[in-house]
């Protein structure tokens, strides 16, 4: 793309009424959302595309930083589907050349760049999780070297021409960390610009992000202008909590659903969500209809048991990285646990020195971290032998083949020889 030329301005397109369909496709796009800009513009931009029969192009630009996603990373991708589905243009932009950048969002100190190795790595583990998610078929995959490489050094100092170093210091991580003296490296202020330049080379009605991409998602908005453009309308999707309602959904904090966790795993984490957060998951990660979710938080309101909604998200959430037939088998594994049963996929230990503390037994089958915790677990009565409460911290074990069970979904079969 040619940085140094714009197209000639156009004059404003007129403003359309909004139809039922467009009201719907609103509601659904603004379902869960932290923040929708500018709302009227992107219902114009709905009821052209429905007049004219032109999707509009959706973009989500993802660093592949990391290989592995949670559910929570999948908040951002559930509104790209749901955008999919109504009939738009999604464009998963895999950011190749901003990664060897590093994104400095929410950081208090420079983030290691990638190698281009590492970054084709992750990529291509990344595109395959995410199409649990997204329909493939109708997915548009771009990389965004394909206009930055070609840019060069004369593209790149006409590119940072468009913005100012006191507008980058309206971001608050840059701000906070020039404050506090902390470093910024100069190709810092590159990231929010070449993400923002990837708008303008796509041509993109909308760009979804997290709370933490505002910023960067204004820059695309602003260049667009300045490219004589139409400018793009930004989402901004929340967080998810974990498990434990509190924290953003984290493996660091030991509270996350990775998507490729087996479905009977994925299925007894969401069941230990609270009723409370349930309604969060349901609006965040279901696909169900908006009348769909009404209907069901009327029924719980009007008496029926929670639980049931509880299982019908966990056996959705199950089917879609699954299969129904797995999300079936979970629930057939949850109700077995339920009523004290030993689940189907218990991991074989072989370990030896029998007869050996109930304690270390515990550590060394990785049911509990460390001896303090394992007898702390069982003076708390978490502690099953084929189902038999252990209470004495002071028993030892003798050789042979059991179930040990700590808490209500750790489980091993061990072998013990002497």
């Amino acid at each position: 793309m040619d940085t140094s030329s714009a197209s000639p301005k156009k004059a404003p397109a007129p403003v359309l009424p909004l139809s039922d369909r467009v009201q719907e496709a609103l509601a659904i796009t603004k379902r869960g959302v932290d923040e929708l800009l500018v709302e009227s513009e992107f219902a114009q931009k709905l009821a052209r595309s429905e007049q004219s029969g032109v999707p509009l192009r959706v973009k989500l630009g993802l660093d592949p930083t990391a290989p592995d996603l949670h559910l929570g990373h999948t908040v951002v991708l559930n509104k790209m589907r749901q955008l999919q589905d109504l009939g738009h243009q999604v464009i998963f932009l895999i950011g190749d050349f901003t990664s060897m950048i590093g994104d400095p969002s929410g950081r208090n100190v420079t983030r290691p760049p990638l190698t281009r190795e590492q970054v084709e790595e992750n990529a291509m583990t990344y595109f395959k999780q995410a199409s649990l998610v997204l329909d493939p078929s109708r997915t548009e995959i771009r990389y965004n070297s394909e206009w930055c490489d070609p840019l060069g050094a004369r593209g790149m100092i006409q590119l940072a021409s468009r913005y100012t170093v006191a507008r980058m210091m309206e971001r608050d991580d840059f701000s906070k960390r020039f404050k506090s003296g902390t470093p910024i490296a100069v190709h810092e202020f590159l990231y929010p610009l070449m993400q923002g330049y990837d708008s303008v080379a796509l041509k993109a009605d909308l760009e979804l992000g997290g709370t933490d991409q505002k910023f960067n998602l204004l820059v695309g908005r602003e260049l667009q202008k300045d490219y004589d453009q139409e400018q793009q309308c930004i989402l901004t999707m929340p967080l998810l909590e974990g498990l434990d309602g509190v924290d953003k959904m984290s493996k660091s904090k030991n509270n996350y659903i990775g998507i490729t966790e087996p479905g009977n795993t994925m299925f007894a984490k969401l069941m230990s969500i609270s009723d409370v957060m349930m309604w969060r998951y349901y609006e965040l990660l279901s696909f169900r209809s908006l009348a769909e979710l009404a209907q069901l938080k009327q029924e719980v309101a009007d008496g029926k048991n929670p639980r049931d909604a509880k299982v019908a998200l966990a056996q959705e959430i199950v089917a879609r990285f699954h299969s129904q037939q797995a999300a079936e088998e979970a629930l057939a594994d949850f109700v077995n646990r339920s009523k004290g049963g030993i689940p189907d996929d218990v991991p074989e230990v072989a370990l030896s020195g029998a007869p050996v503390g109930i304690a270390q037994l515990l550590k060394q089958a990785g049911l509990c971290p460390s001896t303090s915790e394992a007898m702390r677990m069982v003076d708390q009565g978490g502690v099953r032998l084929d189902g038999t409460v252990i209470s004495d911290k002071a028993v030892k074990i003798e050789a042979g083949t059991f179930v040990l069970q700590v808490g209500k979904r750790k489980f091993a079969r061990v072998t013990l020889s002497a």
